[in-house]
């Protein structure tokens, strides 16, 4: 069954958004995947910084992501991959979604017009780093066309991840 995705806009993160995806993110069932906890609002002012220059510098970030009534939900998007081991030098696609939001679409959709948006500024590809246990992302990579690429060991968890690619 195909349900219509819903509305959802994208756009450069704000200094008020670090406000909003701590937010959205203060909750250990979003956190996860992502350490467990939530991180502090400074860590959300130095990320949204960085977005913004990612932005300027590669024309694409992770976008604070909005619903139909322009609410904050969340963010998605892509970036250099982070980290000095894993994929370096590629740019890895991702989301992250406020609990209330989960299950409507939104990460699909919005990580759709990402796909859109960083083949438009040239990206060959991209790769999703996702944790093997996290159910709901690796369905957001297969519904993205994305193919199993690599099983590995995450250095700082030990936790088994997987590499999704897509290249067009």
């Amino acid at each position: 069954m195909n349900r219509a995705l819903p509305v959802v806009r994208l756009r450069v993160p704000t200094d008020e958004d670090a406000v909003a995806w701590h937010r959205a993110f203060d909750d250990p069932d979003v956190m996860e995947f992502h350490g467990g906890r939530s991180a502090e609002l400074s860590a959300y002012e130095e990320l949204t910084a960085r977005q913004r220059r990612h932005d300027a510098e590669h024309g694409f970030c992770l976008w604070t992501m909005l619903d139909r009534d322009d609410r904050v939900i969340g963010f998605t998007g892509a970036q250099p991959w982070p980290q000095d081991w894993g994929p370096k030098g590629e740019i890895e696609i991702g989301w992250r979604l406020g609990r209330e939001h989960w299950g409507r679409g939104y990460a699909t959709a919005a990580a759709r017009m990402t796909l859109e948006r960083v083949r438009a500024a040239g990206v060959p590809g991209v790769v999703a780093m996702v944790d093997a246990r996290n159910a709901r992302s690796i369905a957001i990579t297969e519904r993205l066309g994305m193919r199993l690429a690599e099983v590995f060991t995450t250095p700082r968890s030990q936790r088994e991840g997987r590499c999704y690619r897509l290249t067009w």
